[in-house]
């Protein structure tokens, strides 16, 4: 009898992308969907980086280094140097997403059954990359009315053993927004050196801080071995469907094991690199006008959230993410019932239900995270329709 693997059972689906069949069937229907369920920017890719594109000229498309073309990376080298982080071309190992650039780290510096450490809510990807590479995830829990603040020492030491071997965060985060500040950064250092851990730090989002300046972790001073940077382009230049990211860390016999995993999959996308390389000469005001869109598609969307009864959003610091919890019972149950029962004038609007960025079982039932990819015009609308749906829901609660 032909089976399927116990890792092929384990891996989770994604709370992102598992409610799609919902959203088709509702648009034959007729029904439009607001789809702040993924980070998705509407924002146009900047028509330069796609040029540098379609006048590539070039007879061969041959495979690249497997670190990804010298030039991109001597080109990031210049980048992170605008954003206070000092490291040279042979620091970085261009990924494909920075999905890769994570499942690189997690293959490189630790062995199956080995921990990591996760403040929840996490990036539900974490879990699926960790089931890939065998490794277990340990979360500990970040409270929404905390705004989800880094949890304090004392909540790591509890699960630290060990088969501890990483804590891995997300700044600014994804799912919920939370941007760590310096002082909490500092917090992660103490306790990597004390209890000699990796620490895995996704930046995807640097670019998008309100009110508070981004600290890398590849800033920490003393814990140059301890720290692996995780990038992507995707949702900086509004480009995810180049999937192209980066691994950097100072650690030489880290990048040399990563090295190997990057050789056996042979390069990264040669066309994306080539927009990626374009991107870092846009202007140094590029983000100025994104930024500033995004914030106010935040304030729009919190203080909406914020007026409607039994509803509580904290107000994110950073990326373009927001968790609430409503007045429902079952999170799961009511993003589905969104798509498959409700309607508000034709349109309705799809949601991810947080229990898939909790590792702790019943965690995140009441709670939903929201993406405001959409302009402020389609944001009220979405709105609109799950004020009305609140309402509707038999699954209600006081």
């Amino acid at each position: 009898m032909l089976t399927i693997s116990r890792r092929g059972h384990e891996m989770p689906p994604s709370p992102i992308r598992k409610l799609v069949p919902f959203a088709e069937a509702a648009r034959t229907k007729g029904v439009k969907v607001y789809h702040l369920n993924i980070g998705q920017p509407d924002i146009e890719t900047p028509h330069t980086i796609l040029d540098a594109v379609r006048h590539a000229d070039f007879k061969v498309l041959e495979y690249s280094h497997s670190a990804g073309n010298e030039s991109y990376r001597r080109k990031l080298v210049s980048y992170y140097h605008k954003n206070n982080i000092e490291i040279d071309h042979t620091q970085i190992i261009v990924t494909t997403g920075g999905s890769e650039a994570i499942l690189f780290g997690f293959m490189a510096c630790l062995d199956a059954g080995d921990e990591v450490i996760i403040p929840e809510p996490f990036y539900a990807n974490y879990n699926g990359f960790a089931v890939e590479a065998g490794v277990v995830v340990k979360p500990i829990t970040a409270h929404i009315e905390d705004g989800f603040a880094l949890p304090p020492i004392a909540e790591f030491e509890k699960v630290i053993t060990s088969k501890t071997k990483a804590i891995v965060i997300c700044n600014p985060n994804n799912p919920t927004g939370y941007l760590y500040s310096r002082e909490e950064m500092e917090t992660l250092k103490q306790i990597i050196i004390k209890h000699n851990l990796y620490l895995f730090s996704d930046e995807a989002y640097r670019e998008f801080c309100y009110g508070g300046e981004h600290f890398s972790a590849m800033q920490l001073k003393g814990a140059e071995d301890n720290v692996i940077l995780m990038d992507t382009i995707s949702k900086r230049y509004s480009a995810c469907g180049g999937r192209i990211g980066a691994f950097v860390t100072r650690n030489k016999e880290v990048l040399n094991a990563a090295m190997k995993f990057a050789q056996a999959r042979l390069s990264p996308p040669s066309f994306a690199q080539i927009l990626g390389e374009a991107a870092i000469d846009l202007p140094d005001n590029y983000f100025d006008s994104t930024k500033a869109e995004y914030l106010k598609r935040r304030d729009v969307l919190v203080q909406r959230l914020n007026a409607m009864p039994g509803v509580f959003c904290p107000n994110p610091g950073g990326a373009f993410y927001a968790i609430a919890r409503l007045p429902i019972d079952n999170a799961d149950n009511f993003c589905q019932w969104l798509l498959e029962s409700f309607s508000h004038d034709k349109q309705t609007v799809m949601l991810a239900p947080a229990t898939g960025f909790y590792g702790t079982k019943g965690l995140g039932l009441n709670e939903v995270r929201l993406a405001y990819v959409l302009n402020t015009e389609e944001l009220n609308k979405a709105m609109d329709c799950l004020e009305v749906a609140l309402q509707q829901y038999p699954g209600k609660t006081n």
